[in-house]
């Protein structure tokens, strides 16, 4: 079964809104395993309806080079982003990890990715859903 990881920090709000979508598409074709910076967000994603889920810098070490796809807010590939949740650590597994990578332009950071239209977030999930994981079984 193929396995799709969401990383998010904080309140876990972009983590659980991209799997309510997941869950929409792919019921359960395939397994989502949520990864928080804290355990807040990983319960908020596992309420999302997650298959599994896990906290901290370990957790994500250890599963992002087995999975593959890794979701999230571009913050996770950068060190100390999301008010010091992303370690170092943490970022370049991520980065490291040879799972694709779906990342969406939220930034809280002081980082502006030049080119991008300002979406909305529910916006730029369904996008993300559609657009980019839609053929995901069929690879």
């Amino acid at each position: 079964m193929k396995q799709i990881c969401v990383i998010d920090g904080q309140g876990g709000g972009i983590g659980s809104a991209i799997i309510k979508q997941l869950k929409e598409l792919f019921i359960e074709k395939v397994e989502i395993i949520a990864l928080g910076t804290n355990a807040i967000a990983t319960a908020q994603m596992l309420k999302a309806k997650a298959n599994r889920g896990a906290s901290g810098e370990n957790a994500v070490a250890q599963t992002v080079p087995c999975v593959n796809i890794i979701i999230g807010p571009v913050g996770i590939i950068i060190a100390h982003a999301m008010m010091g949740e992303v370690t170092p650590k943490i970022a370049e597994a991520i980065a490291k990890s040879p799972a694709r990578k779906l990342l969406l332009p939220i930034s809280q950071e002081n980082i502006d990715i030049v080119g991008m239209a300002s979406v909305p977030l529910p916006q730029l999930i369904e996008k993300l859903v559609k657009n980019n994981l839609k053929n995901f079984l069929s690879e």
